[in-house]
């Protein structure tokens, strides 16, 4: 079977629980090589708080000592201006593909909110072509919803496949993980931060390396 790069994208403005399980359950349902973590500076967002440096940061002390291989991409931040997905998996296809092969498959992963704002993505219908678009989401969840744009749900239910064969070919399908219950917002954790709350317990939203981070760069206080 050809090698499975998983690419997982965000601000991570900050990263937390949530982005960690996600590139979790993903690694273990398409036996995944290798975990790609790409901080983005999104065209869509103009008030992260913390610099791209520091995103990135926190995205390697949340993701370390993790048992696969994770690989903190940079490519978005150091472009030093607003991007857009398609140009990054562009640029990584043109990397990836000579480097493990052309047969090399792209998984790119998203929550469910990201799909309701898919046909407002630049280019968003080359994105088939570049990768495969993985979706997690709670259960229940249904293409036929009334958030899923209908042009989103026809192109991704016409290239619904399960999970095992994603890996088959180097793009062009999805898949859903529909048992994925995490309901974590970056916008409540901030919050949460603003209020002084950084003492880590076994119910905390950030990994512990991440909380001292934050707490030693006097991050997201008001």
């Amino acid at each position: 079977m050809p090698r499975c790069v998983l690419l997982l994208g965000g601000s991570f403005d900050p990263i937390h629980n949530g982005h960690v399980a996600l590139g979790a359950t993903f690694v273990r349902l398409l036996g995944a090589a290798e975990l790609r973590v790409i901080p983005t500076v999104p065209w869509q967002k103009s008030s992260l708080v913390a610099t791209p440096s520091q995103r990135a940061d926190m995205a390697a002390l949340a993701f370390a000592g993790q048992p696969y291989q994770v690989v903190v991409d940079r490519q978005e931040i150091d472009r030093g201006r607003p991007t857009y997905t398609v140009e990054t998996l562009r640029a990584l296809r043109a990397e990836l593909g000579p480097k493990y092969g052309e047969e090399t498959a792209l998984c790119f992963l998203m929550g469910a909110d990201q799909l309701q704002r898919l046909d407002t993505w630049r280019d968003w219908r080359e994105l088939f072509g570049l990768a495969h678009l993985c979706v997690a989401a709670r259960p229940g969840f249904s293409l036929d919803g009334p958030d899923i744009p209908a042009a989103v749900a026809a192109e991704f239910r016409g290239r619904l496949v399960a999970p095992e064969q994603l890996c088959s070919r180097p793009a062009g399908n999805t898949c859903i993980a529909a048992d994925l219950a995490v309901d974590i917002s970056s916008t409540r954790i901030r919050q949460w931060l603003a209020g002084g709350n950084y003492e880590y317990d076994s119910g905390s939203p950030i990994p512990a390396p991440v909380l001292d981070y934050i707490e030693q760069h006097n991050l997201y206080k008001k």
